[in-house]
């Protein structure tokens, strides 16, 4: 890999936008597609379906075989709130391959003994999110019932077009919270993505189980996501 092909792809790494290198196997000439380039580019589908399943592989082209190797950065679920299903959620989200967040500003539940090992913010979330803002690659699960908490990172996940969002509540919590977004110019499209309740519809009723349904719709938001935003429409900005 020449070096400037190297440069371009360390800095869409730095950035946490996937990249593709495709090598042809017929005089090893490289070229670099990022992800916001894919629908333009001859190997669209092939390119999309490595990006959509990490996996790297050979597909073959009229010019002959080439290597898809595909840079994805590490998927991640950020919890706003450090409550019982954080607690529950923080394991399990690693065994599945993700990457875990929590932040709160509530000291007395963003606690080392309560989340050892995970990486915890005892900060509000507009704080956080100036150095470490969302991305397409982040699962935002909102589930601390304080608006106060609740409503900025839920917004900026809307302008982001994060893969998944969802917001712990009663159908009457959420039509309220939907007031909320409305009010501050957040359009009903983009609201709609929100999962409200969070997490697939298992019946969950203590917070273990309400973790393991958050992290049933995170893995299929994943897995099935529809890729480029300005193309699918669901930022609020659209």
């Amino acid at each position: 890999m020449d070096t400037a092909l190297l440069a371009a792809l360390n800095q869409e790494r730095a950035a946490r936008r996937a990249a593709v290198v495709v090598t042809e196997f017929a005089g090893g000439r490289q070229r670099l597609v990022r992800e916001a380039d894919v629908a333009a580019d001859p190997l669209a589908d092939q390119i999309e379906a490595v990006i959509r399943s990490g996996k790297s592989g050979i597909v073959q082209t009229p010019e002959g075989e080439v290597f898809l190797n595909a840079h994805l950065p590490p998927a991640r679920i950020v919890a706003i709130g450090a409550v019982h299903i954080s607690q529950a959620l923080a394991p399990m989200a690693r065994i599945a391959g993700f990457d875990m967040e929590i932040i709160d500003p509530r000291t007395a539940f963003a606690s080392e003994d309560r989340f050892p090992g995970a990486t915890l913010h005892a900060e509000w979330p507009e704080d956080v999110l100036k150095t470490r803002p969302f991305d397409p690659y982040t699962a935002v699960c909102v589930i601390t019932h304080d608006p106060k908490i609740d409503d900025f990172p839920l917004m900026s996940a809307l302008n982001t077009g994060c893969f998944y969002i969802g917001a712990l509540g009663s159908r009457k919590t959420h039509a309220r919270r939907t007031e909320r977004l409305l009010a501050a110019g957040i359009p009903q499209s983009s609201i709609d993505r929100i999962e409200a309740p969070i997490g697939a519809d298992i019946g969950a009723a203590n917070p273990g189980e309400i973790a393991v349904a958050i992290l049933s719709s995170v893995i299929a938001a994943f897995r099935k996501r529809k890729m480029f935003a300005e193309r699918r429409g669901e930022t609020a900005a659209a």
